[in-house]
């Protein structure tokens, strides 16, 4: 195919550099074939049909309006130069029917001047259009979407009418209309509307902090009891009650941090006997290990690229969260509606529109900002948008998880936002900037409480949560100590003198008020008076009187206690309902390792977790391949295209 061998040519001609940042720009469609080993099968692939039907939805209107109107001249001029096809006989079967309807005239291209497709487009004057349509036709050629004869026409693949002939795409726009009226300058609308009190940083800013604390806690419950999946996909309805009281969010916004875990890597679904459950994986640690700002960025980043809008279900459907999602125009829609919002000046911007969208007449007038700014969107997706089935509502929930995620506010991009739209790799260091570093240090109180300033950091969250509850949040944590606390942090192997040592290390001021020393000596005094034998199961204690005390006692009546000793009991249930039952009672029994032994064994709650699914991506391997495609000699470590990260 002469196309074919147009555009094989084209990319022969570029550096392994610039080859690399094709293969990575088309990865996501690229990857669902084998991997090319010639430049013409890499060739081939670009101008599939399916990757076609993936890129097309990224093109914004100059590229795509360049892309239909070169198609619509090449199979005129192609089916002008050739023979038309045979009529097919009377009474021929579908097969042959087909074959007539997809003959070559359909199907064939022809090189286009450069010129006669600004014609077409109505940009032939330099101005604006010419230099927007001259952009467009540069950006299809750096995409692989289209290459240049050695005479400059332009040859583009055979099947892209078969993708935009449905679409009426109106005239050539070289720019996009305003998202915002012309009366919504910040002068204007000061006398109407009260300035907000907070800039989109500080929202922003505000936004990325509560979604940190709250991925944190989803993510804790998880690993410590994994959460159970239905038959037919997704979570149980009782499961996700329970992650939305743990992570202290709503249910669609915990719908959304639960799908953007799994698609960051930081959950997995696995098949066991009793069915599907879903765990954080290994990464999960590493991540723990993180700073905050460092933590969100690959949360963000799936956002971006997720199939899905998972604060959105439709009329009918059950809302539900873990089921990989089929929306390939998501990711397209969220580009085009951040793209519009790039454009918004500060003191501009509508409010988020209310959900769910009213459907009243009368209250239309509430849906016009959010009209207009589907109308710029549109031009930067046309395909993704307004296109789609249910637009409005589609583009309000992405709206809204946008706000939530600290890349909008106000109606415009916050500096967050600003970095995703120029790439994923843009958002480390807009949010190591965005979120302070954590804090080391608490301050403990004479009232039996422990206040972090700010975001505690991993290792003094696990121990202040290990020895005391925490009671509030905001832009400081408060912790409280309780006596059933402290007994809590003694349960897992602590000793009054360890855990002293623990809180005063990470204190302050490097002391811990008298009151907060006398609860750990009380409460450590009278821990372990009585040990619980797995022996099915014994309890056992120093003092008689204690013994008969709990035999006395009315509420361990289901246990079954029963005097084999003074200093013993045998009780009827299990070692782990005997314990649970006696800390009910306001006892505080040690779990003893082994009849008679007198070693307490250490309580810790099970660790779930599951390996990281699919290989991780090694960042050398596209400009590795583009060397091999080229045949050019590997170097160093980019030699290596399959390994690890």
């Amino acid at each position: 195919m002469e196309g074919l061998d147009v555009l094989t040519r084209s990319l022969a001609r570029r550096t392994p550099e610039q080859l690399a940042a094709l293969l990575i720009r088309h990865a996501e469609p690229l990857a669902r074939r084998p991997a090319p080993t010639e430049l013409r099968g890499l060739a081939s692939a670009l101008w599939s049909y399916e990757t076609l039907h993936h890129v097309v939805l990224h093109l914004d209107h100059p590229r795509l309006q360049m892309l239909a109107t070169t198609a619509r001249i090449s199979r005129r001029r192609a089916a002008r130069d050739a023979a038309a096809p045979a009529a097919p006989a009377p009474g021929a079967d579908y097969q042959s029917l087909m074959a007539h309807r997809l003959s070559f005239p359909q199907l064939a291209t022809e090189p286009v001047p450069p010129g006669d497709i600004r014609a077409a487009l109505g940009a032939t004057d330099p101005g604006p259009a010419r230099d927007a349509a001259d952009a467009a036709l540069d950006a299809l050629c750096a995409d692989g979407l289209a290459a240049l004869t050695d005479d400059g026409a332009v040859v583009l693949p055979p099947r892209v009418l078969q993708l935009l002939d449905a679409h009426d795409l109106g005239p050539f726009t070289p720019h996009p209309p305003a998202p915002a009226p012309e009366d919504a300058a910040p002068e204007v609308r000061a006398v109407a509307v009260p300035a907000p009190r907070t800039t989109p940083a500080e929202e922003s800013q505000a936004a990325a902090a509560r979604l940190a604390t709250t991925m944190e806690r989803l993510l804790d419950s998880l690993a410590t009891e994994p959460a159970t999946l239905r038959k037919s996909g997704g979570l149980t309805v009782r499961e996700l009650k329970r992650l939305t009281k743990a992570a202290g969010a709503t249910e669609p916004h915990t719908r959304l941090l639960l799908d953007l875990a799994l698609a960051a890597g930081l959950i997995a679904l696995t098949r066991s006997p009793s069915g599907i459950t879903a765990l954080p994986t290994t990464a999960y640690d590493d991540w723990l290990a993180r700073p905050p700002g460092e933590r969100l960025a690959p949360v963000v980043a799936a956002w971006y690229a997720l199939w899905d809008i998972p604060t959105h279900t439709p009329f009918g459907e059950t809302p539900t969260a873990l089921v990989r999602g089929h929306d390939r125009h998501a990711p397209a829609l969220r580009h085009a509606l951040l793209a519009a919002l790039a454009d918004v000046p500060p003191g501009a911007g509508a409010p988020l529109p209310p959900l769910p969208l009213p459907d009243a007449p009368e209250d239309a007038g509430a849906l016009a900002p959010l009209r207009r700014l589907l109308r710029t969107a549109d031009w930067h997706r046309p395909l993704a948008v307004t296109e789609q089935p249910l637009a409005e509502e589609r583009a309000a929930h992405t709206l809204h998880e946008a706000a939530a995620l600290g890349l909008t506010a106000h109606g415009t991009l916050t500096p967050l936002g600003r970095a995703l739209l120029a790439g994923p790799p843009q958002l480390d260091e807009a949010l190591r900037d965005l979120l302070p570093p954590p804090v080391e240090r608490a301050h403990f109180q004479a009232d039996l409480t422990a206040v972090v300033a700010g975001r505690p950091a991993p290792r003094l969250a696990g121990l202040l949560a290990s020895a005391a509850d925490r009671e509030s949040e905001g832009h400081a944590v408060t912790w409280r100590f309780t006596p059933a606390s402290v007994r809590r942090a003694l349960d897992t192997g602590h000793t009054a003198d360890t855990l002293r040592d623990a809180l005063a290390a990470v204190s302050a001021t490097g002391t811990l008020p008298q009151p907060l020393g006398y609860l750990l000596t009380d409460t450590a005094r009278t821990h372990g008076r009585m040990r619980v034998v797995p022996a099915a199961c014994c309890v056992r204690s120093e003092d008689p009187a204690l013994i008969a005390e709990l035999a006395a006692h009315q509420a361990l009546r289901p246990l079954g206690l029963r005097a084999l000793a003074p200093t013993v009991l045998v009780s009827a249930r299990p070692p782990a309902a005997t314990l649970e039952a006696l800390r009910a009672a306001g006892y505080a029994p040690a779990l003893e390792a082994d009849a008679g032994t007198g070693t307490a064994t250490v309580e810790r709650l099970a660790g779930h977790r599951a390996p990281v699914p699919g290989p991780v991506r090694d960042p050398h391997a596209p400009l590795a391949l583009a060397r091999r495609l080229l045949g050019h000699p590997a170097e160093g470590r980019g030699t290596a295209v399959n390994g690890g990260g």
